[in-house]
């Protein structure tokens, strides 16, 4: 299956085409990551467009008409169209890890660590992210839209407003992974100054600082190595987009830019790891 590029400039491009189609729910039941790497895809031959539960029927018919081939029906293997359904937490259950906070790709969980979190029904898109990370199975997908289901339960607005908060989280985790990285760069700094000033009065002292010392080093250069490719790395899926997105987007950048923090690649997340790698604790 090969599909044509459009050429002229300033065209859409077949896969931003194909996203606007998407529902945003980043779901992931397509067997992507995300509504974009699906559309990206599809505009390849990599894959077909009835991978889609949420956009059920209505939204293979519209995938399939720009992409010039018939609707086939929604592969089983994705799941099956449904009514939309919304995320609720049993209070009294709920421990406040915040796995589930972390898995929800639109930030439409709220809660802190050891606190009780709560879904934001406005913006929960229903991908269920966030059902199986939870330790004490305090989290159901309880329908909300009667019998209507793919794009009969979901609007083109609901889905704009998804994208933008989807977009918005995404430049979030990468600001706070940033700010993570300066606050251990910062403390490798001082410690090796501290080291650097600490007296030794033997050379099994002298050499067990030395070991310090490059180990603080190599750390730090691994650490402008991996910031340095973060700086290099164009932002994906920002292009084409709505004003509301673009608008948030630029506010982003101009708060980076105050911080003084160059341009990241919005899919780079932040590890859970990565609050061990402290360089300052060598």
């Amino acid at each position: 299956m090969t599909h044509s590029q459009p050429t002229a400039a300033g065209t859409a491009s077949l896969a931003d085409r194909l996203e606007a189609l998407l529902p945003q729910t980043q779901c992931t039941k397509c067997g992507f990551d995300g509504c974009r790497p699906y559309a990206e895809a599809m505009a390849t031959g990599q894959a077909d467009s009835n991978r889609c539960p949420p956009g059920g029927a209505t939204g293979i018919v519209r995938l399939s008409a720009l992409l010039g081939t018939a609707p086939q029906p929604l592969d089983p293997e994705r799941g099956i169209e449904q009514p939309r359904a919304v995320a609720r937490i049993d209070e009294s259950l709920c421990i406040g890890c915040t796995l589930c906070i972390q898995a929800c790709p639109v930030d439409a969980i709220v809660g802190a660590a050891k606190q009780m979190h709560t879904v934001l029904p406005d913006w929960c898109t229903g991908c269920d992210l966030c059902v199986a990370p939870c330790p004490v199975d305090c989290i159901a997908m309880v329908p909300v839209t009667g019998a209507n289901t793919g794009w009969d339960a979901w609007s083109q607005e609901q889905a704009d407003v998804a994208h933008a908060r989807y977009l918005s989280r995404r430049v979030r985790l990468v600001r706070e992974r940033e700010e993570n990285d300066a606050r251990l760069a910062a403390k490798a700094a001082a410690k090796l100054e501290a080291l650097q000033t600490e007296p030794v009065e033997s050379d099994a002292e002298r050499a067990a600082q030395a070991r310090k010392k490059a180990i603080i080093e190599a750390a730090m250069a691994r650490a402008r190595e991996k910031a340095a490719a973060a700086a290099a790395a164009k932002p994906r899926n920002t292009e084409n987009v709505s004003p509301a997105v673009q608008t948030q987007i630029d506010a982003a950048e101009a708060r980076r830019s105050r911080l003084g923090l160059g341009t990241s690649a919005p899919d780079a997340s932040p590890s859970p790891q990565d609050n061990n790698n402290d360089p300052s604790r060598a």
